[in-house]
């Protein structure tokens, strides 16, 4: 192993938080959660902290932990992964704690329904992966609701194909899926060195045509006067979002933001009746590497707002990182998926927000239409400024002039 697990990375921390090592968590058997009042199934009551039972419909509070939601050190992690790693993973197998039905769950779950009786059973990710949920943000948005927000995200779609949507609005498909996040906290010291570009103006004779002829003009010319310099910056940054997901693509989860993670409450499985549940497939190391790219971003416009100018030119930077922490999170969205012609398409709902995004496909036969409509107005225009005519009434055609710059102080 390693000495330093952080090796590998384009930045390297400088210091880490004394903290304990990061255990593996205990294997928990499936959970069910049965109605007091008559033994049917609960499931989470969107938009509360109770679940509802689906046959009497009695609500039944979810004993929330009293607990706060603690950062995990991340080179404890990491070195927790990397011997989870050399021992290897061995992936359960279900028990529907209701019929006694033994299945494989979708190993990018760990939360759905038996398919033999539809009892929600829910497991821990740590009989599959290393770490479990800390934390999540409940549904706040209802099937409906969702389903609302994505017609009307499919109405405002320019050039979509009419037929896609009557298409659309028969689909009934929508799914709540928790979806996993890391989230990185990192006190962030950066030196840098690079040039700072000072615009000034000179002024320059220059020879132009007025009126067919050729004129002589004074102009101001912008130069820029370049100036070393260096200096260091400092940034923190919490709970930077990195989508754990390969089911949908980074983009999709990326535009979802933001979330209010004020909200989160510790990570607790009755919010996970009713619903799925992905297990993470981005681990933990190649989250933070990216991570590190998208901090790398903000970070150099950090520097250049600290060069200054009006331009910037950035020669060297060099990053330390401390107190670097982490924390797995699940994320409520709803998602479907539609075919159109032989191919399928996917959206997305935010389960707190509503906010949409979804592939969808386009009508040549609309952008064609557009192209030449478009071509048709650029033509009546151009004919109109060569003829200086407009619906049999003569217009002055216009006169342009060079151009003057002035000093600026």
């Amino acid at each position: 192993m390693k000495n330093n697990p952080f090796e590998d990375y384009l930045f390297v921390p400088q210091q880490a938080p004394d903290a304990a090592p990061v255990a593996a968590p205990e294997a928990k058997s499936e959970a069910r959660f049965p109605c007091k009042n008559c033994g049917g199934i609960l499931a989470y009551a969107i938009g509360t902290d109770n679940l509802r039972c689906t046959h009497c419909g009695q609500y039944h509070e979810i004993d929330i932990p009293d607990v706060e939601i603690e950062e995990i050190d991340l080179p404890k992690g990491l070195e927790q992964l990397e011997k989870t790693r050399e021992l290897g993973s061995t992936e359960a197998l279900l028990k529907c704690p209701n019929c006694a039905a033994q299945f494989d769950m979708d190993e990018n779950l760990h939360s759905g329904d038996c398919p033999f009786c539809g009892t929600s059973v829910v497991t821990s990710t740590g009989q599959i992966h290393e770490f479990s949920p800390q934390a999540l943000l409940p549904f706040a948005i209802s099937r409906d609701d969702a389903f609302e927000a994505y017609k009307k995200w499919l109405k405002g779609r320019w050039f979509a194909p009419s037929k896609l949507k009557n298409h659309a609005r028969e689909s009934k498909s929508l799914k709540g899926v928790y979806i996993p996040y890391w989230t990185y906290d990192s006190d962030t010291t950066t030196s840098y060195a690079g040039q700072r570009g000072d615009v000034y103006y000179v002024r320059q004779n220059v020879t132009v045509m007025e009126n067919g002829r050729y004129v002589r003009r004074s102009r101001m010319v912008p130069k820029i006067r370049w100036t070393p310099v260096q200096g260091r910056t400092d940034r923190h940054f919490d709970d930077l979002l990195i989508g754990a997901t390969r089911t949908l693509p980074r983009k999709i989860t990326d535009w979802l933001e933001p979330w209010d993670l004020q909200n989160m409450v510790p990570y607790t499985e009755e919010y996970l009746s009713g619903f799925q549940s992905e297990v993470y497939q981005v681990a933990l190391d190649e989250g933070f590497n990216h991570a590190q790219r998208v901090m790398q971003q903000v970070i150099r416009g950090d520097v250049n707002h600290a060069i200054g100018g009006d331009q910037q030119r950035i020669v060297r930077l060099h990053t330390n990182h401390s107190d670097t922490t982490f924390k797995h999170v699940l994320l409520p969205l709803w998602t479907a998926a539609f075919t159109f012609k032989n191919k399928t398409y996917r959206f997305v709902v935010n389960g707190r927000n509503g906010k949409t995004r979804g592939e969808r496909p386009y009508s040549v036969i609309k952008i064609a239409a557009a192209g030449v409509a478009a071509a048709i107005v650029v033509g009546t225009v151009t004919y109109t400024m060569q003829t200086g005519r407009v619906s049999g009434y003569v217009v002055d055609r216009p006169i342009f002039y060079p151009m003057q710059y002035e000093r600026r102080y």
